[in-house]
């Protein structure tokens, strides 16, 4: 009997990540490539799964996305500052591969492989942020993607100004929202550095921890999440964990009972490959729902 193919898109800002599982949820193929103009994009993503003949495609794409089903742009990208995106249909584009097919945001995946097989696993309810070219999280609740009138866009929150920072904000919508002042490229903007040469400047760290944590602290009131996984570039200077750690215990105060913070806050079990390992268990569960093949998450 020949084995399932499953296809994942982890569709990113700066780079597109394909692969190809089965059910065993070993990889059979890769493939990354850097996230231009569709135009030169997409063709060799969709040449790359139609060479692999999968049986069914999860995507995890960078947003806003419409994800409201009956909509006639669902499955598009909305308002996004990259070239050539808005509008374009993700999923319009592998309709021609016939094949079940399901989309939700990258983090949204993400946020479904912690909770299924990463460092929520066990848990019913976790969220899961990454912080890098800009700040986006998706959120497992009951062991369901949250969505609602459309995907959360918990990045673009506003928050309370650190008494030091004098940057204005870098988001092109809301200025000083998470996302406009704890980007990676606003790590850049206020420093004049990118984070990766800052590794060493404690303020640099303690300001970012503050806007992280109350961000976090806003998470766990209103979706009271059993975990708080944080990835993405910036996280990558793994000294901040410590950092907002403590942070949010301060402005929590003792509000919210959580209990061990350091299995509270943590990194993702998947590393990087939480997205497109998200994307794949998508892929599954479209199978699944079409009735041609039973999946364990």
């Amino acid at each position: 009997m020949e084995q399932v193919r499953y296809g994942g898109l982890e569709a990113g800002g700066t780079k597109m990540v394909c692969g190809v599982a089965n059910e065993k949820g070993e990889w059979l193929a890769k493939l990354t490539i850097p996230t231009k103009h569709p135009q030169e994009t997409m063709p060799e993503i969709i040449a790359f799964f139609e060479e692999q003949q999968i049986d069914s495609l999860g995507i995890g794409s960078f947003g806003p996305l419409d994800l409201v089903k009956g909509s006639s742009t669902y499955g598009s990208l909305a308002s996004t500052p990259k070239k050539g995106w808005p509008g374009y249909s993700l999923l319009g584009a592998f309709a021609h591969l016939n094949i079940p097919i399901s989309i939700t945001t990258d983090v949204n995946g993400a946020a479904l492989a912690e909770a299924a097989v990463g460092a929520a696993k066990g848990l019913d309810s976790c969220v899961y942020i990454t912080v890098g070219t800009g700040i986006g999280a998706g959120a497992v609740v009951n062991g369901t993607i949250l969505e609602g009138l459309s995907h959360p866009e918990m990045g673009h929150i506003p928050i309370v100004r650190h008494k030091d920072d004098r940057y204005e904000g870098n988001c092109p919508y809301h200025g000083d929202c998470l996302e406009g002042l704890a980007a990676g490229p606003a790590i850049q903007g206020r420093w004049g550095k990118a984070g990766v040469e800052l590794a060493e400047v404690s303020e640099v760290w303690e300001m970012e921890a503050y806007y992280l944590a109350q961000a976090i602290a806003t998470y766990t009131y209103v979706l009271s999440p059993k975990r708080v996984i944080l990835g993405g570039g910036v996280m990558k200077q793994r000294h901040l964990y410590p950092l907002i750690r403590e942070a949010l215990a301060t402005q929590i105060n003792g509000y919210v009972k959580i209990g061990d913070l350091e299995e509270y806050v943590v990194p993702p079990g998947l590393g990087d490959d939480a997205g497109l390992t998200g994307a794949v268990l998508l892929a599954k569960q479209a199978l699944a729902q079409k009735g041609l093949k039973s999946t364990n998450l």
